[in-house]
C-alpha cells in the first residue's frame, strides 16, 4: 500500500512553480550551492532558502556543509512515493493502449 502522506507531501513541494524551477535546476546540476541558485533566477536569497526547506523537507533533495556554503544536490529516491503512486496507473494505461492498437488494426489492417 503506498503511504499518502509521503505522496502529499512530495506533490505539495513540486506543485509550487518557483520550487518546482529551484528543483530543476538541482536535478540538472551535480551540486549547486545558494548562490548560483538565487543567480539569474529572479527571486532572492531569503525565497530560494525557504523552497530549499520545502525540498529538503519533502526528502527531494540534501544539503552538504562546505565551509560557509551549503551544496544541494538532487535525491532522486525522493520522487519514489510519486513514481510509485503513478505506477498504481500503469495497467490501466497499458490496458486502454492495447485497446486502441486493437481498434486500430480492425480500422487499417
Amino acid at each position: 500500500m503506498i503511504q499518502s502522506a509521503a505522496i502529499d507531501t512530495v506533490l505539495r513541494a513540486l506543485a509550487d512553480p518557483t520550487r518546482r524551477a529551484v528543483f530543476e535546476r538541482i536535478a540538472r546540476a551535480e551540486e549547486i550551492n545558494v548562490a548560483e541558485l538565487t543567480r539569474d533566477s529572479g527571486v532572492t536569497q531569503g525565497a530560494v532558502s525557504q523552497h530549499l526547506k520545502a525540498l529538503k523537507q519533502a526528502g527531494l533533495v540534501v544539503e552538504r556543509p562546505q565551509g560557509r556554503n551549503v551544496f544541494y544536490r538532487a535525491r532522486p529516491g525522493g520522487l519514489g512515493p510519486l513514481f510509485d503512486w503513478l505506477g498504481h496507473y500503469d495497467s490501466f494505461w497499458r490496458g486502454r493502449f492495447a485497446d486502441l492498437r486493437a481498434l486500430l488494426k480492425e480500422i487499417d489492417p
